[in-house]
């Protein structure tokens, strides 16, 4: 029991005495190294739900005695940032709900979740639009694929954009996600006017089949590598050279994108791999996360029985509370053996697109210092 919920519990439990907790703190309370979650009202039981890889994914609040007030405090490393839910069950029946005394959500594909922030994180300051920031424009990019058809690409173009110019080329998986989620649209904005990576073209690119295409499809790498890149390069500045190009991915997105670097190699020379479905087995084929996985241990296990350069500098990122951390850790080691320079940065967080945005900044710069930090380097 946390220290605010004790002092509740020692002083008075009237409606009156629990209206005036409420109302003097904030919720989720952190405090001491820990978190307490509170729900009031009533039911037969009230779960907490969260995306923490390592602790049980359904855990009971307890009822304070004589009052519809209900608290679980857990342990919060300094830091964290946790997604979660309550599932309140009543009268035979549960359902899932944000935290009603929590202003925070956390959006993504599916809605949003309650996020609660540990002790010491911030949300960072650069992933909001900026005044000062002119901000780029965005063109629809279609033309005829032989290998998918029709397929639109948006095309990011910087403030600065002139035609007299060359630009590296940042290529985005689920980009639609990536600017609705993870706020790359303002972040690019804020990093460019600051100076902090160069100005650069960015095509954001979807898949409506990402499952089957981004699990080391040969049609993927042959759509980006031989339609998409050699397009953009005839149609606008694009300077035409390895270290000049990047893949961005996170989840099956990294998976495209080193599977894509994999199959061509030395043609994309930065990576920036984020939360990467890496799966791979030790003995056997068999793995444990379903069918849509097969293609992607298949890859893994030959990649990592002859790992090679694919490509030049290459940028991970993954969460500590992420079921696939280990994967990503072990990632690690396999890539640097082969001489490319790796950079690796994991944070308390769990597979969500507000992980993936925070890390943003520093892999962005690092694959392309922009002025500013190459005088400071």
């Amino acid at each position: 029991m946390s220290h605010a919920i004790a002092l509740l519990a020692a002083g008075p439990r009237s409606p009156q005495a629990i209206r005036a907790f409420l109302k003097s703190r904030s919720f989720p309370i952190v405090e001491d190294g820990q978190i307490t979650f509170v729900w009031v009202g009533d039911a037969h039981e009230v779960r907490l739900r969260h995306w923490i890889f390592g602790l049980t994914t359904s855990q009971q609040l307890a009822r304070l005695e004589g009052t519809d007030l209900w608290h679980l405090t857990l342990p919060l490393p300094a830091a964290s940032r946790v997604e979660y839910k309550f599932e309140i069950i009543r009268d035979g029946h549960n359902h899932w709900i944000q935290d009603p005394l929590n202003p925070h959500l956390a959006r993504d594909p599916f809605g949003a979740n309650s996020v609660a922030h540990g002790a010491g994180y911030t949300v960072p300051s650069w992933i909001h639009r900026d005044r000062e920031s002119p901000q780029g424009t965005y063109e629809v990019v279609e033309f005829p694929s032989e290998v998918f058809g029709q397929r639109q690409t948006r095309l990011y173009l910087p403030a600065r954009f002139r035609r007299s110019r060359r630009y590296p080329l940042l290529i985005v998986h689920d980009g639609d996600d990536y600017l609705r989620y993870a706020s790359l649209g303002p972040i690019l904005d804020n990093l460019m006017a600051r100076r902090e990576i160069p100005d650069m073209l960015v095509a954001f690119t979807s898949s409506p089949y990402r499952l089957v295409e981004y699990a080391n499809d040969e049609r993927h790498a042959r759509f980006l590598t031989d339609e998409l890149v050699p397009y953009l390069e005839r149609h606008y500045p694009v300077r035409a050279e390895p270290q000049a190009r990047c893949l961005l991915g996170a989840s099956f997105g990294a998976v495209a994108a080193l599977s894509t670097a994999w199959r061509r190699p030395g043609f994309y020379g930065r990576l920036l791999l984020q939360s990467g479905s890496f799966a791979f087995t030790d003995i056997g084929d068999r793995n444990a996360r379903g069918p849509a996985f097969d293609p992607v241990v298949t890859f893994m296990n030959r990649f990592r029985e002859a790992p090679t350069a694919i490509s030049e500098r290459v940028f991970v990122s993954c969460g500590t509370y992420e079921s696939l951390i280990y994967e990503n850790r072990s990632l690690i080691p396999l890539l640097e053996s082969t001489g490319m320079d790796v950079r690796f940065r994991e944070a308390r967080d769990g597979h969500n697109w507000e992980n993936w945005r925070d890390r943003l900044r520093e892999g962005l710069s690092w694959l392309f210092p922009g002025p500013f930090l190459m005088v400071y380097e």
